[in-house]
């Protein structure tokens, strides 16, 4: 459903941090991408969002396309209506001065229609807390809360294909298995995920297929099963690798892309 193809992104005309990324995104499935602070996993999916030049980006090679279509160059307004494309910041992007509920009305300003209030209960039902938190102004609710009613606003706009940045950054353990939890039920009902996690763990165990990206490249992909088990995965990434690291010097990028390739 999503192909990126040989994507090469640079900031501020000098920097770059996308370097010749290709991989493919499958209708139906929870995509994860992992990789250090850095990788460029933000800039992917900015750069599919048709939100790179907000940030002074440039994509100068490769394509990405949906369905087919190339959506290189569309404005994120353009892909979020016609092709179902909605992107969660790790930030939170709410409107804290507003309520729970005014949050979720002002993100359906896209597509206001008759389906809007049915809609916004089944956010409630994803969300029993948003519901009881509906008259509340937003910027009171707690960071858990807050992240809930980013991804409530996002799916106020029917997507198709759900992008989240880091969406247990900064969260307890319980909120988030609460949260990654109803990621699998939204994929369940028919929303393809793309994935963007430090917990790599628990991303993986909610996953189809990953990949792991270092220094602006693919350095690995396969199923979540496949990187759960991957010994390297799991050493740098998981926290439980068999080989007893010998040396600090052993855990730096260019050792690790040594290992990768």
């Amino acid at each position: 459903m999503l192909s990126i193809e040989n994507l090469r992104v640079v900031y501020h005309d000098v920097i770059s941090v996308l370097n010749g990324i290709s991989l493919n995104v499958q209708d139906g499935e929870i995509l994860v991408i992992i990789g250090a602070n850095g990788a460029g996993k933000t800039t992917l999916l900015r750069s599919v969002a048709g939100m790179i030049d907000f940030y002074d980006g440039d994509i100068i090679e490769g394509d990405i396309k949906m369905n087919g279509d190339s959506i290189k160059g569309l404005d994120a307004t353009d892909i979020m209506k016609r092709y179902g494309v909605t992107y969660v910041m790790e930030d939170r992007p709410i409107f804290w001065y507003l309520t729970v509920e005014e949050n979720l009305g002002a993100a359906a300003f896209s597509r206001w229609d008759s389906r809007v209030k049915p809609d916004m209960e089944k956010v409630y039902g994803y969300f029993p807390v948003l519901q009881k938190l509906k008259g509340r102004k937003a910027g009171y609710a707690s960071g858990g809360e807050q992240q809930m009613l980013a991804i409530g606003m996002a799916l106020m706009t029917n997507p198709k294909t759900l992008m989240l940045d880091e969406p247990s950054l900064g969260l307890a353990p319980i909120i988030t298995a609460e949260l990654f939890e109803i990621i699998r039920q939204l994929n369940a009902s028919g929303i393809t995920v793309v994935l963007v996690e430090q917990n790599a763990h628990a991303a993986l165990d909610i996953g189809n297929r990953g990949y792991v990206v270092e220094t602006g490249r693919i350095v690995l992909d396969g199923t979540a099963q496949e990187l759960l088990a991957n010994e390297d995965v799991r050493e740098f990434y998981l926290g439980s690798g068999k080989k007893e690291r010998k040396s600090y010097k052993d855990a730096k990028r260019y050792k690790r892309r040594k290992r990768w390739l």
